[in-house]
């Protein structure tokens, strides 16, 4: 079960976002937040810095068609602060995500992002920077996330990433999807986990 699940390694191509403390609210805004499932909304990702007042869109990585397809977003510092929504990685992630590599994360949002098997890495600012330039000047530049060498490669460069070691061990072994865990246990749950007055 755990073998389609294992994120040892991610590899895409980028998109790079600048600018620090990147809030959840910007990612996703709260007005979208009204659907009962997470379905549909990666069209709103990023949604009040990509299209103006009448739906128009405006100068944003998300809307130039270079960077349509990637699926390694480049970051700043403090991305996925403020609100502790999962609307933030599910949008990205329905977006198309599957990687994310900044400077640091809002450790609510590193937290979602696991549960969600996308490994939320950290570089030091010169190595993000250096990544970000790659792939302004070559989009089509192929960025691999490998959590077993610990490391981001992208054309000549290598560069360290790091992440807490328990989140990186979810990935790796591919048990990140707590509810595919209870699932596959299910007989070991209805053993164990019954209320008396039920009749089951």
């Amino acid at each position: 079960m755990t073998t389609e699940l294992k994120r040892n390694q991610v590899t895409g191509t980028g998109i790079p976002v600048s600018g620090n403390d990147i809030d959840t609210d910007r990612i996703i805004p709260a007005r979208f937040m009204k659907c009962v499932t997470f379905e549909g909304l990666e069209q709103y990702v990023f949604y009040d810095v990509r299209f103006d007042a009448e739906g128009q869109p405006k100068a944003h990585p998300y809307n130039e068609a270079r960077y349509q397809g990637g699926s390694v977003l480049i970051v700043n510092k403090n991305f996925g602060c403020g609100s502790s929504r999962e609307h933030a990685p599910q949008a990205l992630m329905r977006f198309g995500m599957r990687a994310v590599i900044g400077e640091s994360f809002a450790e609510i949002f590193a937290g979602n992002c696991t549960a969600l098997g996308i490994p939320a890495v950290t570089a030091s600012p010169k190595d993000i920077t250096a990544l970000m330039q790659i792939v302004d000047k070559t989009p089509t530049s192929s960025i691999t996330v490998d959590l077993e060498s610990k490391t981001a490669t992208c054309g000549d460069l290598n560069v360290a990433i790091n992440m807490p070691e328990s989140s990186r061990q979810s990935l790796a072994e591919g048990v990140w999807d707590t509810t595919a865990q209870l699932l596959d246990k299910k007989a070991i749950a209805e053993a164990t986990a019954r209320i008396p007055y039920l009749n089951w």
